[in-house]
């Protein structure tokens, strides 16, 4: 009998084992090896229109595809990263008076809630909230988001695991003076409205 029950109970309980592990939350890992995760800036002043990249991008999202509300997690770049094709320019962005990367050497962004989900096959959009913080300074943000679930699709990125990708696409607009980046100085050349784009992939290998 015990035998019976004991081949029985064997598949169940890994059936079971199975099942929780698909349902559990999964965390993607945003340092991507192939670097090319990264954000996108614009300003554009009356005078002139600046554009550049950030791509030191590390941090992590935690996510179940079957209940995408409970998301939650971190992004951090790296200030230093920050990077616009005129060498003067990068220096004073980098510089004291501006983003101040050696006394404040991260941009981060916390979640603290998410809103509006909807999900259509792989592909959930939603409102994210959350803390942003630049140069010291802290503002509460929300900001539209879609997060594309590729399920087992890390070996096909180049990755040395199976896994899967979760991949992050936001896009909002924050102004300089709200974190103290030369408030009210140089409007003519460097707009008060910053417009950022994130492009991340995150990973999760097994």
């Amino acid at each position: 009998m015990k035998t019976v029950l004991t081949q029985l109970l064997i598949p169940t309980l890994s059936l079971l084992a199975l099942v929780a592990a698909e349902a559990a939350p999964i965390k993607f890992d945003l340092a991507d090896p192939k670097k090319v995760n990264h954000a996108t800036f614009q300003l554009d002043a009356p005078l002139e229109a600046i554009a550049g990249t950030a791509n030191g991008v590390s941090g992590e999202v935690v996510f179940d595809p079957a209940a995408p509300a409970g998301l939650r997690g971190k992004v951090t770049i790296q200030a230093a990263s920050l990077q616009v094709p005129n060498a003067t320019m990068q220096e004073h962005l980098h510089g004291a008076m501006w983003l101040d990367v050696k006394s404040h050497p991260e941009i981060t962004f916390e979640t603290t809630g998410v809103a509006d989900v909807q999900t259509r096959e792989n592909v959930t959009s939603a409102v994210v909230a959350g803390r942003l913080t630049i140069k010291g300074v802290t503002r509460e943000l929300k900001t539209p988001t879609t997060f594309t679930f590729l399920k087992d699709k890390l070996r096909a990125r180049g990755g040395q695991q199976d896994g899967d990708i979760l991949v992050v696409r936001a896009s909002f607009v924050i102004k300089r003076s709200e974190f103290g980046i030369n408030a009210g100085k140089f409007e003519d050349k460097v707009a008060d409205d910053i417009h950022i784009k994130l492009s991340l992939a995150g990973l999760a290998p097994r």
